[in-house]
């Protein structure tokens, strides 16, 4: 019988290496959003809202214990002033964060990153939650889908007047009367108080919408494209309603929108976004009278002109828009800008005031 095989174990070659101690792994490095210094911005009362320097950045998770690598700038440093009883247009192509802009000045995405909302000299963040109720009134939003964003089981009376009651802003006996004035000021009769979302067209969806916003008695209405969804003959009505309620009610309007003819005929001042940036501010004259920055050229090159025999001179940007949670160095239009220079790729312009009033984003002005 043959002897069995022992197989012994084999030596470390270097038997001490295995009593020294483990070196910890080193921390997962996080990426945080960039903190600059804020100069903070001095009250003045002609302004109703005073936006300086407003960041929101969304955390982006991944990995096995979901740690943030990385931020969506969906808002980068937005810096304007909106005067009292005016309408300021928001314009820019979709996903440069004018919807959200609007929500982190209503204080309706959760926390800013950085930046100041003064809203009549008081900074909204500041207020905590018990504060912040009455000033909800105050500050209204029309949102941009009439329809998702009424309730299908709630009567339009009820819709309406929910939160009239919940605010206390009229008696009892007085409510129904209050909700009948409000209906017939946009444009509604008293007996659509009984019926719900889904028998209405979408024009009337959004008179309710703008009834329900303007029961509260607000001071500033952020107008989410309120006619975006709307025929061309109800977006006029709808326009329309929206100037004669500000005349009468002597509202502020915040109007986004990426239907630069609808800007140029309600708004007083215009601020172009561009990947989370104002990149151009000014009055809605100077703004369409003399365009500065390339990008709000090209946005203006594409309006559609009513005369067949004017040659449309397009502007044609190439390439697409880069990633809010990846955008590139110095100026971030500069991958799509035909005046590129090397100092666009590597240092981010500032704002400048070219004209009283008008001010623009690029390096092209710096002299």
């Amino acid at each position: 019988m043959e002897d069995e095989k022992i197989i012994a174990p084999v030596e470390s070659a270097e038997p001490n290496e295995a009593a020294q101690p483990v070196e910890a792994a080193e921390p997962e490095k996080v990426i945080t959003p960039a903190e600059e210094p804020l100069v903070p911005v001095q009250y003045d009362p002609q302004y109703i809202l005073m936006v300086n320097g407003l960041k929101k950045h969304f955390p982006i998770k991944g990995g096995m214990f979901s740690k943030t690598v990385g931020y969506v700038k969906a808002v980068d440093g937005v810096t304007f002033n909106l005067k009292r009883g005016t309408t300021m247009g928001l314009v820019g192509e979709s996903g440069c964060g004018k919807t959200t802009t609007g929500r982190v000045i209503l204080r309706l995405s959760g926390e800013k990153t950085a930046g100041q909302v003064l809203f009549n000299g008081q900074e909204v963040y500041d207020l905590s939650p018990k504060e912040m109720r009455p000033l909800r009134t105050k500050m209204q939003i029309i949102f941009q889908d009439p329809f998702s964003s009424l309730s299908p089981r709630l009567p339009v009376g009820e819709i309406i007047g929910e939160a009239v009651r919940e605010h206390n802003l009229v008696s009892k006996e007085d409510f129904n009367d209050y909700i009948d004035q409000v209906m017939d000021n946009c444009g509604l009769q008293p007996f659509h108080k009984d019926r719900y979302p889904h028998e209405f067209s979408g024009g009337q969806r959004q008179r309710i919408c703008i009834a329900r916003a303007l029961a509260l008695n607000p001071e500033f209405v952020v107008c989410d494209e309120p006619v975006s969804a709307l025929d061309v003959s109800i977006q006029a009505q709808i326009i329309n309603l929206l100037a004669d309620l500000q005349d009468k009610y002597k509202l502020t309007y915040l109007f986004i929108s990426h239907d630069l003819s609808v800007v140029e005929h309600i708004s007083d001042t215009v601020g172009v976004m561009y990947l989370g940036n104002l990149v151009e501010y000014g009055s809605t004259e100077d703004i369409f009278r003399n365009p500065l920055h390339p990008y709000t050229k090209a946005l203006f090159s594409a309006i559609p002109v009513p005369d067949p025999t004017v040659k449309m001179k397009r502007i044609v940007l190439e390439g697409s828009i880069p990633s809010p949670a990846n955008p590139p160095s110095g100026c971030k239009f500069h991958t799509r800008c035909e005046h590129c220079t090397q100092r666009c790729k590597e240092e981010v312009p500032q704002q400048r005031e070219i004209e009283p009033g008008h001010y623009v984003v690029c390096h092209l002005y710096d002299q």
